[in-house]
């Protein structure tokens, strides 16, 4: 009996040293951390240009990332990028057209070195100057005749609008006033589009602008109304009259069913299939251009719009269509004459007028481009961001090839007394329009 309390007793006083002198817990294990992953995605290349797409996972904010550049002649480069977000927009520069680069991306942390996937860019190929003229011209025998737009529907298949004044002595007047012409794929047609109704007292108006969406849906305006037109007959439509504080200047659309014109005095205006109704721009000065471009990050139509009294320092604006309203956007760097726009939505913008200005983000600071021919540009048109035309005062008529401007003017084609107001481009045709002395001109240049 003695012996187990004895036994009781130790146990106890075991128990009491081990609740006094608690044991020293093992350490912790360290949670764990996922190491950083980079990945780089080609977004967009053109011809000097690309647009890569970095993303980070695990990667502390922000970061410094060297991304590697191997050349097509077997060295690399090395650019030292700060990033503050996990997903990053590279946008690199000075490339060669047709050639193939190689990019990684590397961050070092904590001494460790990581690296992303190996991306190959293929820039994009240039496009060719080499365009074959000839120049064409209509009346001048009496009055002055100019053709104020353009629309290429193919090579076949041209229309051009405006105001043309031919001598004819089987007339009582003396004249026969025609207002466009058509290209059928063998010669030019001088046409007289009937546009007669209840919102035109004239029968036969000058033509201000053009805009196609195929051989028989054809847009044309004599600046007051619309008129539907299928290559042969107009149907009138007089809604878009009450909106107007001042002529339709220029016609821009999606589809027949989306369609914006704007003009003198502020004025847009949009057709949804159904009716008409104005857009506010918030500015009297006069829209004398307008373009869109799908925008496939966004999945929406960036629409732009530009305004000046081109003859006139009253201001000029940069205006952002987005469903039923209108925005000012930045002008910092623009002149206060602007004729035209033309862009590649979120990749490269275009402004012309008294100057040719870019910049690559509808907000940035719009840069002049200081090695252009120092004469006016009317109106800028392109296929893609490497087949772009450019025309205006003198027979001004040029072309960039992703790479390069070529300048036809007092090479190909003379410097005249005169101006090419609109031009178009498709394929590989380009025509423009307008007028040189008391003459309508149009010029043609085929690839």
């Amino acid at each position: 009996m003695k012996g187990i309390k004895l036994l009781l007793n130790i146990i106890y006083i075991n128990l009491l040293v081990s609740c006094n002198n608690p044991t020293e817990p093992p350490n912790p294990t360290p949670p764990f951390v996922e190491e950083p992953i980079l990945t780089l995605e080609l977004d967009d290349a053109h011809c000097t240009e690309a647009w890569i797409k970095l993303t980070s996972i695990n990667l502390q904010m922000p970061n410094v990332i060297n991304l590697k550049q191997f050349n097509p002649i077997g060295d690399s480069l090395i650019r030292i990028i700060n990033i503050i977000t996990p997903d990053t927009m590279l946008y690199i520069d000075s490339l060669l057209p047709k050639k193939t680069y190689r990019y990684k991306a590397e961050a070092i942390t904590n001494n460790k070195v990581y690296s992303s996937n190996e991306l190959i860019v293929q820039t994009m190929d240039t496009t060719s100057h080499n365009f074959t003229f000839e120049m064409i011209t209509f009346g001048g025998e009496i009055g002055s005749s100019v053709l104020y737009d353009v629309a290429i529907i193919n090579e076949n298949n041209i229309w051009a609008v405006g105001d043309i004044w031919i001598k004819d002595d089987t007339s009582s007047l003396g004249y026969t006033n025609y207002n466009a012409v058509h290209w059928d794929g063998s010669k030019w047609h001088l046409k007289r589009i009937r546009y007669y109704g209840n919102c035109s007292v004239v029968e036969y108006p000058p033509l201000f602008a053009i805009w196609a969406f195929s051989e028989n849906n054809i847009v044309i305006t004599n600046g007051g109304s619309i008129g539907w037109f299928n290559g042969n007959t107009v149907s009138l439509d007089c809604r878009v009259n009450p909106l107007l504080t001042g002529y339709i200047k220029k016609i821009w659309g999606i589809s027949k069913d989306e369609l914006y014109v704007v003009g003198i005095n502020g004025n847009i205006a949009f057709y949804n299939g159904t009716s008409w109704r104005r857009i506010e721009s918030n500015t009297t000065l006069n829209i004398n251009d307008i373009w869109g471009d799908y925008n496939e990050k966004t999945k929406e139509w960036e629409i732009l719009a530009v305004a000046s009294n081109k003859f006139f320092d009253e201001g000029s604006t940069v205006i952002k269509i987005e469903g039923s309203s209108a925005k000012d956007l930045n002008k910092i760097g623009l002149p206060w004459s602007l004729s035209s726009i033309w862009f590649k939505s979120s990749k490269r913008y275009f402004i012309g007028g008294d100057g040719l200005f870019t910049n690559k983000k509808i907000n940035d600071v719009w840069i002049k481009d200081t090695t252009f021919i120092p004469i006016y540009k009317d109106r800028i048109r392109g296929i893609n961001i490497n087949d772009i035309v450019v025309s205006g005062s003198n027979g001004l008529l040029s072309h960039f090839n992703g790479y390069s401007w070529r300048h036809y003017i007092n090479n190909e084609l003379p410097h005249y007394s005169g101006r090419l107001l609109s031009v178009d481009i498709k394929q590989d045709v380009i025509v423009a329009v307008g007028w040189i002395g008391n003459k309508a001109i149009i010029t043609i240049g085929r690839r």
